[in-house]
């Protein structure tokens, strides 16, 4: 049994690490860290765990909280977590960040797209990037994970096997993807309110969104070769959930049977990611409240291109979920422990 503690613990995704992690037989959840909330108790912030959990909620104090845990959980926003963390911190306990001080190595890069200095530089290095279909031997010996963004994670995985092999183009790459409004968080914003959202649909970000040098940087790595896309996010009214369509030219012309082989190298041993039947284009309703990441592509003859397709729950496989996956590596754990809920329908 390991302890676990959460900081930003009354966020869309800290809620949904403790959700997990109350159906994990192997965790005990020691700590639920909230700034808004201190010493109210959990239930009365989440009533849908009331009778399930008794504790308050307590300041985020993590140097008292890395004496009393095995694995901190830090569901915030940017800069927090690399303003807080130090090595005596990473002597004690293993941490899971689920914010972007972690992902992109290049420091300039982080200060200039997230427009913030970086407190932490000195950890980047060590930070693993915690996508676990790619990473998974670093992060088992991982003191310090950092857990990818939603949109780069299923545009990375929807995009992976045909980079990784040199199928496509990547001077031609496009990425158009759309996400429900949990992606947005839970503090109280204008154009998150329901009049503002329902009844609409919008492009955001266009050619700035902060998780564009994140797919950029990943994707680089696996091509071998510097990778500049577009990429355009899309609010939909709908609480959770990522589509991710992907477009590029193909280097030669390729049978939709040779590409479906490609896909089933990369992802036939992987539990979480499901290689969809032909013609079966991904949904975001048949992955709802699960660790799944559903792919397909379609090849156009006509255009000599292909398109690729993913869909997941951006609160889960795009932040909790693949959280407890990284957390289940770093400890020994069976990786899927705790993550096989079958999706939520309707």
């Amino acid at each position: 049994m390991i302890k676990a503690g959460i900081i930003g613990s009354t966020g869309y995704a800290g809620q949904e690490i403790v959700r997990l992690l109350l159906g994990h037989e192997d965790v005990e959840i020691k700590w639920y860290g909230s700034q808004s909330y201190i010493n109210k108790k959990y239930y009365q912030v989440f009533g849908n765990v009331f009778q399930l959990i008794e504790n308050i909620c307590e300041a985020d104090d993590i140097i008292k909280l890395a004496d009393e845990v095995d694995v901190i959980f830090m569901a915030t926003p940017q800069g927090f977590c690399a303003s807080v963390i130090t090595e005596e911190i990473l002597s004690k306990v293993k941490v899971i960040d689920l914010s972007a001080d972690f992902r992109i190595k290049d420091v300039a890069t982080y200060e200039e797209w997230y427009e913030i200095k970086h407190k932490s530089s000195r950890f980047i290095e060590e930070a693993v990037y915690g996508l676990c279909e790619i990473n998974r031997k670093a992060i088992k010996d991982a003191r310090l994970v950092a857990n990818p963004g939603c949109y780069p994670t299923c545009s990375f995985l929807s995009i992976y096997p045909l980079a990784k092999e040199g199928v496509i183009d990547m001077n031609t790459l496009i990425i158009d993807a759309k996400s429900g409004t949990s992606g947005a968080g839970r503090g109280a914003k204008i154009n998150n309110l329901y009049c503002e959202v329902n009844e609409n649909i919008k492009a955001y970000g266009v050619a700035n969104h902060r998780h564009t040098p994140e797919i950029e940087e990943q994707l680089s790595y696996v091509s071998n070769s510097p990778v500049i896309l577009n990429f355009t996010p899309h609010l939909v009214p709908m609480n959770r959930g990522i589509l991710v369509t992907a477009y590029a030219s193909l280097n030669k012309v390729y049978s939709y049977e040779e590409i479906k082989a490609i896909y089933n190298k990369y992802y036939n041993e992987e539990y979480f990611v499901r290689v969809l039947d032909q013609d079966v284009t991904p949904e975001t309703r048949w992955v709802e409240g699960s660790n799944f990441v559903d792919v397909n592509f379609k090849i156009d003859k006509r255009t000599g291109r292909i398109i690729m397709m993913g869909a997941m729950d951006n609160l889960v496989k795009g932040a909790a979920g693949q959280a407890v996956q990284n957390m289940n590596l770093m400890f020994g754990f069976e990786e899927s422990k705790g993550l096989k809920q079958v999706p939520m329908f309707p």
